[in-house]
């Protein structure tokens, strides 16, 4: 069973004429223990908050609720979330931290006389394993307590400096190990899924190797994964030849405690981290030989430096790190991204909070501090490196005084420092997915619309059916439908689509069981649709188990069946499928789906024809699923329009609703959406259904709950979206 262990997280102390707050709020991320035998997860499903009274120190309990002001009285909130998709190495057993510089210290009396004095080894220079709660083993190196602006180490204690992001924290030495335990703590499940911890272990090796004196033969790979692949094969070896010896830190050099720290942005192998600041005439190592053309590598601040002075394009940078080498444009401001933040980008943008704000960023999707906008129908956030740097310095602290900040995606289109949305950002969010091509492939065939005379009525299979939203739209479209075999395990779902379909659905329970023989027997099918289970596929879920393990791999399911559905070579007729799954996935998971089904799936996000957020990649040869989603008559766009009578929407959209009661809580005071009375309330099952696009009372069978009705909608898909997708279908089948 996996055991999550909970980040302990201080308080950050606001001064109260600077921030005019009331109360602060936390948010949490949790970490799997290396020791539990969990994946680590991205990013940790959110604890409940707690709230704290603001101007306290970081070791005050939190005030009464009782006695303590209400939400409503909040001027803002500002929430501090971990920076994606990195870990910000923080807990209660490092007593202290500090962010780290470059700033040389003095060296007077740092070797002559020893600062750590309890015989428990570890010092000042040497390379470490370090533990702290909360997060896996990590590899860091000992420091002098004035590298860190702060004060002396307590007995028994160490000051670290963790590779990676050249934090300070002091760690107890009973929770050290020395770097050539390499082998017993390297985490290949971060390694594989974690950018910052990718950094770190490549930081470590590259100091390792400079003081062992070990040199690599150039790799001419231009895969960082083939490049590394040696050095890391020379650590689990155990660093040989000169192992533990050749590590020591070096005697003529005092100056071991700060290394410079490459920018995020810069590439992996870029993030080099000497033992000392070099001197200015010193040349840069590296574990590889350098490639020609490398690009120009810029801070953010350099990079806003050479468009508002040397007028420089802002498109030209990448507008989270500031590199120069743009692999494609931002889809909501002018500027471009590089492409390791493409793909952060791609995976982070549609990750939610249990608040119905975005996770992370929305220029960068990072950032350990986000300011959340207070206009009640925006869920975005904005990292307060992002508003200093971009906007300008003071930025974040002048959002901090408005109440409420509408962020700049809701404020007028014109220039913040240099960030300023794009005048189509609507358009370009949609190229930006539909353009994902990480893999080309051919273009789906094409099949000539069929004469009306000759057209028929459709057979449909459709796996994963849910509550049967696709012969529901069907059926809403006008279509004759000859056979629909439906493959659901859920006994609640098939309740629903046997009731209101009278039993024209023919169920055939788990997909797994169904066989090549039996295809052949229920076809020729004209129509496979399905979308396999999300749950571990999410990267919201720290539990998922990808795409090879678990319901994951559900998928492959769809694909056996969809090959043996296909028109056999020399059948010459209409054949068309659709694959659906969240968007909030790994990019290695979608791109692995994308070489299965050959073809790139498009992004549709159900907010252009319905009442609620709900972004989902499709994948498929439906004619026209890269035509933009317009809403039609019958869609119901605003909240209001999907209450009962008397009942008063207090949101014009509302987030994602997913299986999760408290999904239908909007904003950041996670209120109610719904007034009736004067007072809040949630929405009714029959509000819902209006939201998702289905009929009134539609998952009203068999005695079923309000909390199993919305897990049936949770599941299901929106029924504009589909309706969209099926519309050109009538060209080629016989309708009513």
């Amino acid at each position: 069973e996996c055991v999550w262990k909970q980040r302990e997280c201080t308080e950050m102390s606001v001064p109260v004429h600077k921030y005019n707050l009331t109360v602060t709020v936390l948010r949490f991320q949790e970490k799997a223990d290396v020791g539990s035998g969990c994946e680590a997860g991205l990013r940790q499903r959110p604890r409940p908050r707690t709230i704290f009274q603001a101007g306290l120190t970081a070791h005050s309990k939190p005030r009464n609720r009782e006695g303590g002001h209400s939400k409503q009285d909040h001027n803002n909130l500002v929430s501090n979330v971990p920076e994606g998709p990195a870990l910000e190495l923080m807990e209660q057993d490092s007593k202290d931290s500090a962010q780290s510089s470059t700033t040389s210290i003095s060296t007077t009396d740092t070797v002559s006389q020893p600062e750590y004095k309890d015989n428990k080894g570890f010092g000042i220079g040497e390379l470490v394993w370090g533990k702290i709660k909360g997060f896996s083993w990590w590899p860091g190196m000992v420091v002098t307590w004035r590298a860190t602006g702060k004060r002396q180490a307590s007995h028994g204690m160490r000051w670290l400096q963790w590779f990676g992001d050249g934090k300070f924290s002091e760690v107890s030495a009973d929770k050290l190990d020395c770097i050539t335990a390499f082998p017993k703590f390297f985490n290949q499940s971060s390694y594989t899924k974690l950018a910052s911890y990718r950094r770190a272990i490549f930081q470590a090796l590259e100091v390792a190797s400079i003081r062992a004196e070990k040199t690599f033969p150039p790799c001419e790979s231009d895969s960082l994964e083939e490049q590394i692949k040696p050095t890391l094969d020379w650590a689990h070896n155990g660093f040989l030849p000169k192992g533990q010896e050749g590590l020591k830190p070096r005697e003529n050099a005092a100056e071991y405690c700060v290394f410079p720290l490459a920018s995020e942005s810069s590439a992996l192998l870029d993030s080099s981290s000497p033992e000392f600041p070099p001197s200015a005439k010193r040349a840069r190592l590296s574990l590889c030989k350098a490639k020609p053309g490398t690009e120009d590598v810029y801070s953010r601040e350099q990079m806003v430096h050479e468009v508002l002075k040397n007028h420089r394009s802002i498109e030209e940078f990448c507008l989270s790190c500031g590199k120069t080498r743009v692999a494609t444009f931002h889809p909501l401001f002018e500027g471009g991204l590089c492409l390791t933040c493409k793909d952060v980008y791609l995976e982070i943008s549609y990750m939610y909070d249990d608040d119905g704000y975005q996770s992370y960023c929305t220029v960068c999707c990072g950032g350990r501090e986000v300011l959340l906008c207070g206009n009640a129908n925006c869920c975005r956030c904005f990292c307060v490196d992002c508003l200093d740097i971009l906007v300008g310095a003071g930025a974040a602290n002048s959002a901090r005084d408005l109440d409420p900040w509408r962020c700049y995606m809701c404020q007028p289109l014109q220039q913040y420092g240099v960030l300023k949305k794009r005048h189509d950002w609507s358009l370009k969010l949609q190229e930006f997915f539909v353009n994902d091509n990480g893999q080309e492939f051919e273009s789906p065939k094409i099949y000539p619309a069929v004469p009306a005379e000759q057209r028929r009525s459709i057979r449909v299979l459709s796996l994963f059916d849910g509550i049967a939203t696709g012969y529901l739209v069907l059926r809403d479209l006008g279509f004759k439908v000859d056979v629909y075999i439906a493959s659901e395990v859920c006994e609640d779902s098939i309740s629903v689509g046997v009731v209101r379909h009278e039993g024209k659905i023919q169920y055939v329970h788990d997909v797994r069981n169904i066989t090549r023989k039996n295809i052949a027997e229920w076809g020729p099918f004209d129509l496979v649709i399905g979308g396999s289970p999300c749950n571990d596929l999410s990267i919201v879920n720290p539990a998922r188990k990808g795409l090879y393990e678990g319901t994951g791999r559900l998928f492959f399911e769809f694909y056996r069946l969809l090959s043996e559905a296909k028109p056999k070579e020399g059948e010459d007729r209409p054949f068309f499928w659709m694959f659906e799954n969240v968007v909030a996935m790994s990019v290695n998971d979608k791109r692995d789906i994308s070489r299965f089904l050959e073809c790139n799936p498009v992004m549709i996000d159900a907010i252009e024809v319905s009442a609620a957020h709900r972004a989902r990649y499709f994948w498929g040869n439906l004619p026209g699923m890269k035509r933009p989603l317009c809403a039609s008559g019958m869609d119901k766009l605003e909240l209001q329009d999907c209450l009962e009578h008397g009942r008063v929407a207090k949101f014009g959209k509302v987030r994602t609703i997913t299986t999760r009661s408290n999904s239908i809580k909007q904003g950041k005071d996670q209120h109610f959406p719904v007034m009736m009375n004067g007072k809040e309330d949630i929405l009714w099952c029959t509000e819902l259904e209006r939201i998702f696009g289905f009929p009134v009372h539609y998952t009203d069978v068999s005695n079923m709950g309000r909390g199993a009705r919305q897990k049936l909608l949770g599941r299901s898909w929106s029924v504009p979206v589909i309706r969209h997708l099926f519309a050109p279908l009538k060209d080629y089948f016989a309708c009513e």
